[in-house]
């Protein structure tokens, strides 16, 4: 029996959920998904120049975890430009950290989503 994912912390939401090649229909393109914890850890990690270690630990997870996300979302991302494709940020079970009173979960530290990278 497999141990369930740990959910991991993402401190910042992306503004926009689609990025593609300008001038380009999107019924035309091909899409890949992003998922807010790839995401993360590449803000992390090649944004902010963190250390893997840091970043796992920002995340909650452990480093190993965590470089097995980066290098699937620079796969990801590398594809997405090299091809032409359409990037979609959705999906993975993260937590927010919470910035509004209204937003705190019963534990009041995290907002918490779940969401599938399923399409």
């Amino acid at each position: 029996m497999t141990r369930p994912k740990k959910r991991r912390i993402v401190g910042e939401l992306p503004e926009v959920r689609y990025f593609k090649p300008a001038g380009v229909p999107m019924r035309d393109l091909e899409e890949i998904t992003i998922t807010h914890d790839e995401l993360e850890s590449l803000r992390l990690v090649c944004a902010e120049g963190l250390y893997q270690e840091q970043a796992a630990e920002s995340m909650g997870i452990s480093r190993q975890t965590l470089g097995r996300i980066l290098a699937e979302a620079q796969s990801k991302i590398a594809k997405a430009l090299l091809e032409g494709m359409a990037i979609r940020i959705e999906g993975a079970d993260y937590a927010v950290p919470a910035t509004e009173p209204h937003n705190h979960c019963r534990h009041g530290r995290f907002r918490h989503k779940t969401g599938s990278s399923e399409g």
